[in-house]
């Protein structure tokens, strides 16, 4: 039992857990920011703002960081501007891929999403190529034709949603899969 401890345990689960947590605060940070950026950092005359405070809040996101992010959107803090962003892609098995994101580097996070879809099978697709395979209802993009793959596909493809996901500057990622 040479090298292992109870306490070793603990301090890697809580690191692991930390990790998580800030990946999270993160993503949602960047939400509040364009949503302030966008409408002003007034909550009651922002509906998006405050949908994504509440998301905050459910998170357990601490206030100051909110307020920080808030503060940062509005243009009251100096730091990098941040975008929102949209690729269309197609992954394995010609799966349409929407993928939106927010980024204070446009260039670094295009080369990160073709690597990620490079990796799984997956290209980047031209403006418009897929957006017409999805219909916008309210802030999500559903598909008009879904379409159906094998289960090798799926966890093919599960894989690369896990990728995308991991990534801080992606947000939302809808397919036409069933």
């Amino acid at each position: 039992m040479s090298g292992h401890s109870h306490f070793s345990t603990i301090k890697h689960k809580k690191a692991a857990a930390d990790a998580k947590r800030g990946k999270v605060f993160s993503k949602i940070s960047r939400l509040i920011s364009v949503a302030a950026k966008e409408k002003g950092g007034d909550p009651s005359s922002n509906p998006r703002l405050r949908v994504a405070i509440e998301t905050a809040q459910k998170a357990n996101m601490p206030k100051d960081k909110i307020e920080h992010a808030i503060k940062r959107g509005a243009g009251q803090l100096d730091g990098a501007v941040m975008e929102e962003i949209t690729y269309e892609a197609y992954g394995p098995a010609g799966i349409a891929l929407i993928i939106e994101g927010i980024t204070d580097n446009k260039n670094r996070t295009l080369s990160e999403i073709k690597s990620i879809l490079n990796k799984f099978g997956g290209k980047l697709a031209e403006i418009g190529s897929v957006k017409y395979m999805f219909e916008r209802q309210g802030s999500e993009w559903v598909s008009k034709y879904p379409m159906e793959t094998d289960p090798k596909t799926k966890e093919q493809l599960e894989k690369l949603f896990e990728a995308l996901d991991d990534n801080d500057d992606i947000q939302e990622i809808y397919s036409n899969l069933k």
